[in-house]
């Protein structure tokens, strides 16, 4: 899916936990993590959103792919996509937060805008 970060997992955990992150950000509109992952699930939150405008069998299936819950999946084509119906892409937001206090990784909190 992603071509950029490689986030120090194997192929199968990265996507696995990238998949995690997009759904709880649809889920949830906010998570925290780190600088480089929220700018990994930015990418393809953004794509799902985009995917979520046209409400086809075809859409739906490549949504329900990659998002872990049904209901969440279900809100992207009833609640979330139309809200973003005139705008084209820019549908979140990364703020930086400063070092984590245990390993010093850089946070940041993406948000659904």
């Amino acid at each position: 899916m992603s071509g950029k970060r490689k986030l120090g997992r194997a192929t199968a955990h990265r996507l696995a936990m990238l998949r995690a992150l997009v759904t709880f950000l649809l889920e949830h509109g906010k998570i925290e993590t780190t600088v480089t992952r929220a700018k990994e699930v930015r990418s393809l939150a953004e794509k799902m959103i985009t995917i979520g405008k046209v409400n086809s069998l075809h859409n739906k299936r490549m949504a329900f792919s990659f998002i872990t819950k049904k209901d969440v999946a279900r809100n992207l084509f009833e609640k979330i996509s139309p809200k973003y119906a005139d705008k084209n892409g820019g549908y979140t937001r990364i703020t930086k937060l400063g070092p984590r206090r245990g390993d010093g990784a850089e946070m940041a909190i993406i948000e659904l805008l």
